[in-house]
């Protein structure tokens, strides 16, 4: 079975708020076996919102819309409903008391207006709303000769969550076929997006039952394997049949076969290994240090670093000799390379990396001057050994930073590996 989930609210299509729902809704519909083939944002307009319904309902099994139960003239999702499938709207004397006692609770005001929640479409079952005053509604109906199911939810996520999970999950699946899927997520870090599809297409096509994605972005790429069984063994094994394929095409590009990102894999690997790690970043500035402090419990392997961002702090935090500055710049091998082995001195850790580079604007003075943006020196070391790659790294300033952390992270794995 298909769903869709439409987001109402006008707030949703300006650039300071997002759908955040759909995500948690999403995630609880796979759980159900049940696959989202749609997602629709909607103003709050009467004509758009009858007109998106009318779409839903004539292409998924299963629509979810949140958002529009409040009291207000532009909450519209009940009414709109009503009008598409032609039913009335009544109110509802328990809801209504419910309401009088919850403004009386608080010693607040009940406006006129805030009546209007308490409207209920004919042959909706009310779904109890513990955290607002809006509650649910759900509807099991035929439509143009179709069995559909339909909730209407709150849009505050503190209030949806909980009424799906108890109200709406049941209900589901007391419903749906004994259906199970099963997900995989492939990861793979700086290669091309069309590189991956050539490689891994004729593969993934011999499989018309498993809904493959490709998803590129943030300097990854990700292969995302979804199949529907009615036992989850068997989802899982016709999943593990592509994965095991494309595993085998790709190789160690891969940095994850369960969705983990690159640093929980790289803290992992040196967690196993019996390494430590220290940094020093310069035109990263930190970034690096907070993608890999942003898992839980990484300070195990993971003991601290230094933004080392003028030539003064490299000097200062890193042991960097000003020589090497002043001949061959900030941006060079070797200065890549004293940051590496002077911070892993300093912090004592067994392993270091040192990143070094022009993320923009260019640099019009000093030995750096005829060095593009974008020039990136990454360097690794063990104490023994250092390493220096250098890399030409194309975009705007963002896109130099991130990128560059992803390739320390990238030379770190493949040096664990």
């Amino acid at each position: 079975m298909l769903a869709e989930i439409i987001a109402v609210g006008s707030e949703m299509l300006t650039p300071h708020r997002q759908d955040t729902n759909s995500l948690y809704l999403t995630a609880g519909l796979n759980d159900l076996g049940v696959s989202v083939a749609f997602k629709t944002i909607v103003g709050d307009n009467r004509k758009h919102l009858v007109s998106a319904i009318r779409i839903a309902l004539s292409r998924a099994d299963i629509v979810l819309l949140s958002g529009g139960l409040g009291p207000t003239e532009d909450d519209l999702t009940r009414e709109c409903l009503a009008e598409v499938l032609h039913l009335k709207l009544h109110r509802s004397d328990a809801i209504l008391e419910s309401l009088r006692q919850r403004f009386s609770a608080r010693n607040i005001a009940m406006s006129p207006n805030n009546a209007k929640q308490a409207d209920v479409l004919d042959g909706a079952t009310i779904l109890p709303n513990a955290a607002g005053s809006a509650p649910g509604q759900w509807l099991d109906i035929h439509y143009e000769g179709n069995r559909k199911l339909v909730a209407l939810l709150p849009g505050p996520p503190k209030e949806l969550k909980p009424l799906f999970d108890a109200e709406c999950k049941p209900r589901l699946a007391a419903a749906l076929p004994g259906n199970h899927l099963a997900r995989r997520i492939l990861r793979m870090a700086l290669i091309p997006e069309s590189q991956v599809d050539e490689r891994t297409a004729p593969i993934y096509q011999q499989f018309p039952d498993v809904e493959t994605t490709i998803l590129a972005g943030h300097a990854e790429i990700q292969l995302h394997f979804v199949c529907v069984k009615p036992t989850l063994a068997e989802a899982e094994a016709r999943v593990d049949d592509v994965l095991d394929l494309v595993a085998r095409e790709m190789g160690d590009a891969i940095f994850s076969f369960n969705g983990e990102s690159l640093e929980e894999i790289v803290l992992l690997m040196l967690g196993v290994r019996g390494h430590t790690l220290s940094i020093a970043e310069s035109c990263t500035g930190g970034w690096l240090g907070e993608r890999l402090t942003a898992i839980p419990n990484s300070s195990r392997v993971f003991l601290g670093g230094a933004i080392a961002y003028s030539d003064r702090s490299k000097t200062a935090l890193a042991d960097v000799p000003s020589y090497l500055l002043t001949e061959h710049g900030a941006v060079s091998d070797q200065v890549a390379r004293a940051l590496a082995e002077g911070i892993r001195r300093r912090i004592g850790s067994t392993l270091a990396l040192g990143i070094t580079g022009i993320a923009g604007p260019a640099i019009t003075t000093g030995p750096d001057a005829t060095k593009p943006v974008g020039l990136v020196y990454i360097a690794l070391t063990n104490g023994e050994d250092t390493q220096v790659k250098q890399f030409r790294i194309t975009g705007d300033r963002d896109r130099v930073r991130l990128w560059a952390t992803q390739y320390a992270l990238e030379i770190l794995r493949h040096y664990l590996q």
